[in-house]
């Protein structure tokens, strides 16, 4: 008997387009920062509705740069979610500023607004809300808490290509979106990021910021009409995406509508499913007009209904075959965060409850029904075996 194919939590869509303009830029020997990072900037501001967009080599550079620029520093607080990936919160830290964390609401996952303003205080600088899983936050919300402290708002947009709040794309307001492009991302440049902002001048320190503090870039030194002299106006950082990377991206965006009507419609199949299986539910759709970009599926497990805990559950789904990811664990529970911070367990019960019930089933363009099918197959065939029995 044939062993059936492990199926992966995730798989980038890379297609003929892709791989034929990446050896474009080989072949034309302009691998760095170059005429397609350019190309690639122009789409993306245009097709999320922001003046400028500028490139990075990863959403955590993004974060970085966009932090710096506004001069977030020592002794300023920043409110954010703790159920993210630690990139956020270690930039904060880095630049010598204070993370406060912030509860999620139970039902959606995303940053609860009422907990958010109970936490600002007068050194509140700055607020990241986290479109959590390809779903916006309640933008209205938090740009009223903004508003009344004075305090900047940043969307944490790695999940959020495709993702819209009240009719407009995320990254279209007034504040600074990131964007990831990593390759578990609805588009993929290998790694990489955006940074959208409406400001001109935070656009230009931004890029100041990614490439060493030097004024001007590669391309614009050695291209057809640069010139060679450059000056440092800020000591920075290295994070300059590639022509290698930007060519992956150009494909992707054109193909973006097409990848998240995929991943729309096998949503769709999942919800169907836990409709009948009230040990294992998803995170509750918003009630603000919105579009989803499902960047992840994620799944709650009742733990009172099984005798298997989250972890043992994903052991489970591989041994059927199954990846599964992880989307998060909370970041305030994380060793170096709690010592420093003093974050007994309890600091946030709603995140840390979440933290112990999530896994993310596999969901991307490329997964076709009948590997779903097997997904869905093992999560009935896991809890058939682990539920428990009520006295």
């Amino acid at each position: 008997m044939v062993e059936p194919e492990f199926i992966p939590f995730c798989r980038p869509t890379l297609e003929a387009e892709e791989i034929r303009s990446v050896v474009e830029s080989l072949e034309s020997g302009w691998i760095t920062t170059g005429p397609k990072v350019a190309a690639f900037e122009g789409q993306f501001a245009e097709s999320v509705g922001a003046a400028h967009a500028v490139s990075v080599n990863s959403a955590t550079a993004g974060l970085h740069i966009a932090l710096a620029a506004l001069d977030i520093g020592e002794g300023d607080e920043v409110i954010t979610s703790s159920m993210t990936w630690p990139s956020a919160v270690n930039m904060i830290e880095l630049l010598g500023a204070v993370p406060v964390f912030a509860e999620i609401d139970a039902g959606t996952l995303l940053l609860d607004p009422a907990d958010t303003a109970r936490r600002v205080t007068e050194r509140t600088k700055a607020i990241i809300p986290v479109h959590f899983a390809g779903q916006p936050v309640d933008m209205r919300a938090f740009r009223a808490i903004a508003a009344d402290s004075g305090a900047v708002l940043i969307e944490d947009a790695a999940h959020a290509v495709g993702t819209a709040f009240d009719g407009r794309p995320i990254g279209s307001g007034d504040e600074i979106a990131v964007f990831s492009f990593h390759p578990i991302k609805n588009i993929t440049t290998g790694e990489g990021g955006m940074v959208t902002t409406q400001d001109p001048d935070l656009a230009e320190r931004m890029k100041v910021l990614r490439f060493h503090g030097v004024s001007k870039d590669a391309w614009a030194r050695y291209g057809k009409s640069g010139s060679p002299r450059y000056e440092v106006i800020e000591p920075a950082w290295k994070y300059n995406m590639l022509d290698l990377q930007a060519a992956l991206g150009i494909e992707q965006l054109a193909k973006v509508e097409r990848f998240n009507t995929r991943r729309a419609a096998l949503a769709k199949r999942y919800l169907d499913f836990l409709a009948d299986v009230p040990e294992v539910r998803a995170p509750e759709i918003v009630p603000w007009p919105h579009e989803h970009a499902w960047h992840l599926f994620i799944v709650r497990l009742d733990l009172d209904r099984l005798d298997i805990d989250r972890d043992g559950f994903i052991a489970a789904l591989a041994e059927a075959g199954v990846g599964a990811g992880l989307h998060f664990t909370p970041v305030h529970a994380h060793r170096y965060y709690r010592e420093k911070y003093g974050l007994a367990p309890g600091a946030l019960p709603v995140t840390e409850q979440v933290g112990e019930e999530i896994l993310s089933l596999p969901l991307y363009p490329l997964l076709t029904e009948e590997q779903q099918d097997r997904v869905m197959e093992a999560v009935a065939g896991i809890v058939a075996a682990h539920r428990r029995t009520v006295d």
